[in-house]
């Protein structure tokens, strides 16, 4: 994934963010979160952790971060 580009960033209502440095830290942020999930996937596999669960346990951990930004009303 590292040299895949990533999407254009969108807000909720669709308009893209054009903002140089948002999309510096965007890119910067991803960056480190690829680095470490392949790391953590890696130390995994070497420990003999099935791959398959691997995969499921990350997929997990993403799909239960929180929002702590509701959105306003």
């Amino acid at each position: 994934m590292a040299n895949k580009p990533l999407p254009t960033w969108v807000r909720d209502d669709d308009s893209v963010i054009a903002c140089t440095e948002k999309i510096r830290v965007m890119k910067d942020n991803f960056d480190e979160i690829i680095q470490t999930t392949q790391d953590a996937f890696e130390d995994g596999l070497l420990m003999e952790v099935s791959e398959t669960q691997m995969r499921e346990a990350l997929h997990q951990l993403v799909n239960e971060l929180i929002n702590p930004y509701p959105i306003r009303k």
